[in-house]
């Protein structure tokens, strides 16, 4: 079940146990959502059934603030190339290649590819990061 599923699950959940107690107080205090958020995803609902109900951000996305694909890629194939290099070593091993990116822009684009680096190490075989 997906993050998302689980979201829309909840904001069902509220809706149909009101309809069950026949009491909109009682059920949003037992799902510990406020009245205006059960209003909201009432009218949500109503106008375009569960897919309406899926969480929406609110932030625009920026960017501006994104490292370039090209150095995206290059991160990713060093961290599978020397697993055992933190984030610091590999924005200065980079920045020897003429690819600048702070140590926290390496970090974020593991993080936004979910790559772990005690994972890495260990899927590899290699073994040199020390286990906690």
């Amino acid at each position: 079940m997906t993050r998302d599923e689980k979201i829309i699950r909840n904001k069902v959940g509220v809706l149909e146990l009101a309809k069950q107690l026949g009491s909109v107080s009682h059920a949003f205090r037992i799902m510990g959502f406020s009245r205006d958020s059960f209003y909201r995803f009432r009218d949500l609902y109503q106008k375009g059934g569960e897919a309406a109900l899926i969480e929406m951000s609110r932030r625009v996305p920026n960017p501006k603030n994104r490292v370039a694909e090209a150095a995206e890629r290059r991160i990713l194939e060093l961290a599978l190339d020397q697993p055992a290099w933190g984030h610091t070593r590999m924005a200065n091993e980079l920045a020897k290649e003429g690819i600048r990116v702070s140590p926290t822009g390496v970090r974020g684009v593991w993080v936004r590819h979910d790559v772990n680096r005690r994972g890495i190490v260990d899927r590899l075989g290699g073994g040199s990061a020390s286990k906690c």
